[in-house]
């Protein structure tokens, strides 16, 4: 897991490597992933820079890989995966890969080119010869009409041979189906209806050489009588893209024509199965490397692009750049430099070194596969300074935990603990499954998350004893029926005294079943869910006040726990953990006992008495009570912790611009003393984040203007910002927990509804017709849990959880105001390539 608990030590680094064992060097540090290289050439243009010639070249390459995987695709290959250990080529063995993918995409140019030609040849050969067959009717009935009338053939050709009758012509096509009635009606407008169209479909559909899209035509026949005619109408098949074909008017001309066009497509389709065979050869070779020289190139384009970060000394005999890298990976950076070096057999070693600098590094928390997710739950709040306590860590437990007590049924959690249960088993097979959806990339990206809030969820359901809005007798209620039989008939509604159905001890886990029979279950459950809700949210943000400590102490602010810590810890405690102590008192002391004293009757309200106690005030002794308190000296207990509580809040008002406003002063008097410059004060100020300006290069963190100086006003307003957002948050966000009982009552609510409303009807239905009205029911009350419970009222708990960790948890401690570690790395490289592809 590594350094889980807060990010890693990150140091910045000089690296000086030699213009041959750069390439080399750069690509072992790619494979290892642990370094985040600096731009020192932020001024330069990108087109301007050492290695900009190398870079179009390689996108060149990638064009060259994109447009043989797209023939691949088009032809339907199945293009096997790279192999997981290819390595960056050599530039030798990358100039003999540029060579090969550029003889490879001519060979691909060559081949297709000429099959478009040929299929283009293919269809013209093709249409004429549907031409000439279909055709052939047409004229045998109009010469066979001719000769009926006068004995003498009315019909020429395009020549302009001619009848004794009339001078008829004729033009001959072919047409898409889809344009056909527009083209009809074209034609007969232009002649105002002297044209005579004759047409015939065809059945089989013809191939496009263009696009390969099958298209549906029509041949058709337009009789004509003039030249101007004739004009017209080869316009207008122009305009609807028609195909003209000459047809011969003799029978025995077109019966020759026909035979020599079929000749010729039985060639050309010999032709243009070889023409296939060779391009399905060319694509089979690529195919089985297609994969790997892909991630050969991108790889060697990323380490271009890294080398272009870097700048060249004034003697051109090394390569400079900087980069930030993990305290605990130093040393394999190191080797990686030198078996850089090695590789290419350079002579003069790379080698880094460690730079001082004030500069902010970048927040590197190192995961794996189960905490990545929680990681990036916090990440998507905002990035943990560097050094700032990870919340990640403690995020693992009360995630899934607050998630479990708003989603508490031990069904439902069942079946998001199996859905869980499957993506982590099938992790391997389904990350190879490549898809654009979001909602599965997140769902599957969470799974672990998945599998905590299912298991979780079964331990609140069982707690709860809530099973698909059943309830489950495993060890025997704790309540007696003291009524007899005939009581028990004569009567709907009785009520059970707890002094005489009480056994005397508790159930064993969770909450007694008796209650799930009760007329008042909801009042009881109501009760029990929103104290408890108030306590966890009182145990949370205590817990999230105290990881404040670990923070004040890693940066060197000590003095912060006092002034800070104390005052928040004490008015927290004081007031609202006192309210969550009373719960717990009230829940050991009062129960189904004989003595008045401690009767439920005698049992007091906590609210009315937190807010007695907010307000000094009493309230009126319940009737047949001894007094309205719970143990003694109640009252001034009470009243020491309002008083208290009020005082931690001028702590937290003045105390620590009065600390600042001090230290500016010692620091301004040691330097009129010494007479040197001290930045104290402007240090002061970017305590209390007064310097709204990012840091300097090589100035970092400590950045600012000289002329900056500590502001006693401005520290106050600001501090007396964060006091009111604290002393206002402790009352909302301690309410802001009450969703816990909210969305508990409504889920349990919902899932009792569909219960009853649906799921029992189905009991009811008697006779032949039940068992199929159960099933029918049963799916229908199936899809609803599902479709509602599961994933609806899943997802309102995920991101109300989410909601409470966010704001009610890490407002307590965390800022998150760093920025993420982004090491060049060939895997997170290829990884955004490939998701960028599938968008």
């Amino acid at each position: 897991m590594g350094s889980f608990f807060r990010s890693e030590d990150m140091v910045l680094c000089q690296l000086f490597l030699q213009p041959e064992a750069a390439y080399t060097s750069i690509a072992q540090l790619g494979e290892m992933g642990v370094v985040q290289f600096r731009d020192l050439n932020t001024e330069v243009s990108s087109f301007q820079r050492k290695f900009v010639s190398e870079v179009r070249r390689h996108d060149e390459l990638e064009r060259k890989l994109r447009y043989i995987e797209t023939e691949m695709v088009k032809d339907g290959f199945e293009i096997p995966e790279a192999p997981s250990d290819t390595k960056v080529p050599n530039p030798r063995e990358s100039a003999d890969l540029e060579n090969h993918l550029e003889k490879t995409e001519s060979e691909l140019l060559e081949v297709s080119q000429n099959a478009v030609n040929l299929k283009n040849n293919f269809l013209e050969l093709t249409e004429l010869r549907h031409v000439l067959e279909k055709t052939k009717g047409f004229f045998d009935e109009q010469e066979s009409s001719a000769h009926g009338e006068s004995g003498k053939s009315l019909i020429h050709d395009e020549a302009g041979q001619q009848s004794t009758r009339a001078r008829l012509g004729f033009v001959a096509g072919v047409i898409e189906r889809e344009r056909v009635p527009a083209f009809e009606r074209m034609l007969w407008r232009i002649s105002r209806g002297n044209v005579f169209l004759r047409q015939a479909e065809l059945n089989d559909p013809l191939e496009d050489p263009t696009t390969g899209h099958q298209i549906y035509k029509t041949v058709f026949v337009a009789f004509f009588q003039g030249e101007q005619l004739k004009s017209r109408v080869r316009k207008v098949c122009a305009g609807f893209h028609a195909s003209v074909y000459p047809c011969p008017h003799l029978p025995e001309e077109r019966a020759a024509t026909l035979e020599g066009v079929r000749t010729r497509l039985a060639d050309l389709n010999m032709v243009l199965n070889q023409t296939q065979d060779h391009r399905l050869r060319v694509l089979t070779s690529a195919a089985k490397d297609l994969q790997k020289w892909t991630v050969m190139v991108r790889k060697m384009k990323a380490i271009y692009h890294a080398l272009n970060m870097f700048n060249m000394d004034v003697t051109q005999k090394c390569l400079i750049g900087e980069c930030w890298a993990p305290l605990a990976d130093l040393q394999r950076v190191r080797q990686a430099l030198a078996d850089g070096s090695k590789e290419v057999g350079s002579s003069i070693p790379s080698f880094l070194q460690v730079i001082d600098t004030k500069e902010v590094p970048p927040t590197y928390n190192r995961t794996n596969k189960f905490t990545k997710a929680f990681q990036k739950l916090i990440d998507s709040y905002g990035v943990s300074s560097y050094g700032e306590v990870n919340p990640a860590l403690y995020t693992i437990i009360t995630f899934p935990f607050l998630f479990a007590v708003m989603f508490g049924d031990a069904g439902h959690g069942l079946i998001v603990t199996l859905f869980g249960l499957w993506m982590v088993l099938k992790e391997k097979s389904l990350m190879k499954i490549k898809t654009s959806s979001e909602f599965w990339n997140i769902l599957f990206g969470g799974r672990y998350i998945i599998l905590l809030m299912g298991l979780f969820s079964i331990y609140t359901g069982f707690i709860y004893n809530d099973v698909l809005s059943r309830g489950m007798n495993i060890f025997g209620s704790r309540w007696i029926n003291p009524y007899n039989a005939t009581t028990l008939s004569d009567n709907e509604n009785l009520e059970i005294n707890p002094y005489e159905g009480y056994l005397g001890t508790p159930y064993y886990f969770g909450i007694d079943p008796a209650w799930m029979l009760a007329e008042n279950k909801i009042i009881f459950l109501n009760s029990y869910k929103m104290k408890m809700s108030i306590i966890f949210g009182v145990v949370h943000m205590i817990f999230g006040v105290c990881l404040s400590v670990v923070n004040h102490r890693h940066f060197g602010n000590k003095i912060y726990i006092l002034l800070e810590f104390v005052p928040q810890l004490l008015f927290l405690v004081l007031l609202f953990a006192y309210m969550a102590f009373m719960m717990l008192i009230k829940w050991w002391l009062y129960g189904p006992f004989d003595e008045q004293r401690w009767s439920p009757g005698c049992a007091p309200s906590i609210l009315i008495t937190f807010i007695n106690m907010l307000l000094q005030s009493k309230s009126e002794v319940l009737k047949g009570c001894e007094t309205e308190f719970m143990y003694p000296y109640q009252y001034w207990v009470q009243i020491a912790c309002v008083l208290l509580a009020v005082l931690c809040v001028p702590v937290m008002l003045f105390g620590k611009p009065i600390y600042l406003s001090i230290k500016n002063k010692r620091a301004q008097k040691r330097e009129s003393l010494h007479g040197h410059e001290n930045p104290q004060g402007i240090e002061l100020s970017e305590e209390l984040g007064l310097n709204p300006e990012p840091a300097k290069k090589g100035m970092g963190h400590g950045g600012h203007d000289d002329d900056e100086e500590f502001s006693f006003g401005e520290a106050m307003v600001h501090q007396s910002i964060h006091t009111i957002e604290y002393v206002l948050s402790t009352v909302s966000h301690t309410a802001s927990y009450l969703r816990l009982w909210a969305l508990s009552l409504a889920h349990s609510q919902l899932s009792e509804v569909l219960w009853t409303k649906v799921l029992k009807i189905g009991f009811s239905i008697s006779g032949p017709a039940g068992p199929v009205a159960i099933f029918l029911i049963f799916g229908a009350w199936a899809c609803l849990t599902i479709s509602i419970l599961v994933l609806m009222e899943g997802l309102s708990a995920f991101l109300h959880t989410l909601r409470l960790h966010w704001v009610e948890f890490m407002n307590k401690f965390y800022q998150g105001e760093g920025y993420a570690f982004a090491p060049f790395s060939f895997k997170k490289i290829l990884k955004h390539e490939s998701s960028e592809e599938d968008a």
